[in-house]
């Protein structure tokens, strides 16, 4: 199932049978006849439509989201970070059914890969009220590259996919939700607020499951967690820090502020 979505192209087409498949998941759970977890071999890159062409960071063009222009290019980024994230959910399924793992590790990544195509389609949906679509403009090529450098290490993927990665997520969106708010772009609010809401949980989900991992291997989370951002993440975090949010996602302070720009703690 997982790998069908990887393989699957089209944007909603691959979200659509996300959604599918955890239904049957959830639906084959509550029944008590749970479906069984094998082992896959997964592309290294999920499958992409020809658009949106994909451009080095610093070659994606930067637009004011001050401008209708510029909210569709912040609209159009989510999605495709929305995209990403449908994959990368799968992906992880996928990629370690070879480590024992209890069934509620599939649960938890079924469930943020249905919420994330969710999220893609919510954003779609406002894309397209606004005359756009997922694909008109450029996006970002190295999103996929945190898959790749984690392709056989789960711990890792753990910490710099949802530990780091979705956790920024939770540091800007509240100041995407207040340039829609401010736009009176009612629709668009309320889809980036149902993302904010959801994205908590897929955080918690890495946080829990890489503390399970040093649990079952007696090592000291932190220290693992900080070894392996430096280790597989391309930079420095960058504050603000949403402490909040991140708090409640089960991410303390001391996890990510030695690993902030500037910062002296190690």
């Amino acid at each position: 199932m997982a790998t069908e979505v990887l393989t699957t192209a089209d944007g909603r087409e691959k979200t659509a049978l996300s959604r599918r498949h955890a239904a049957a998941w959830f639906a084959a759970r509550a029944a008590g006849d749970p479906l069984p977890v094998g082992t896959a071999t997964p592309p290294l890159r999920p499958a992409r439509p020809e658009k949106p062409a994909l451009l080095s960071p610093r070659d994606v063009p930067r637009r004011r989201p001050g401008t209708p222009e510029g909210r569709i290019a912040l609209l159009h980024a989510v999605a495709h970070i929305e995209l990403n994230a449908v994959d990368l959910h799968w992906d992880v399924i996928a990629r370690f059914g070879h480590v024992p793992m209890p069934m509620g590790f599939y649960d938890d990544w079924v469930k943020a890969a249905d919420e994330e195509s969710k999220h893609f389609n919510l954003v779609c949906d406002c894309l397209e009220r606004m005359g756009s679509h997922y694909g008109a403009l450029p996006a970002h090529a190295g999103m996929w590259r945190a898959a790749e450098d984690t392709a056989e290490d789960l711990m890792g993927r753990l910490a710099v996919v949802p530990m780091v990665l979705e956790a920024r997520g939770l540091d800007v969106t509240p100041g995407m939700i207040e340039i829609f708010r401010k736009a009176g772009d009612d629709r668009a609010v309320a889809a980036l607020e149902v993302i904010y809401g959801e994205e908590v949980g897929h955080v918690a989900y890495g946080s829990k499951w890489f503390h399970f991992l040093c649990g079952r291997h007696e090592k000291d989370p932190k220290e693992v967690f900080h070894a392996l951002v430096r280790k597989y993440f391309h930079g420095a975090l960058k504050p603000p820090f949403n402490e909040e949010k991140r708090a409640e996602a089960g991410l303390p302070p001391d996890f990510y502020w030695p690993l902030a720009e500037g910062s002296n703690i190690r």
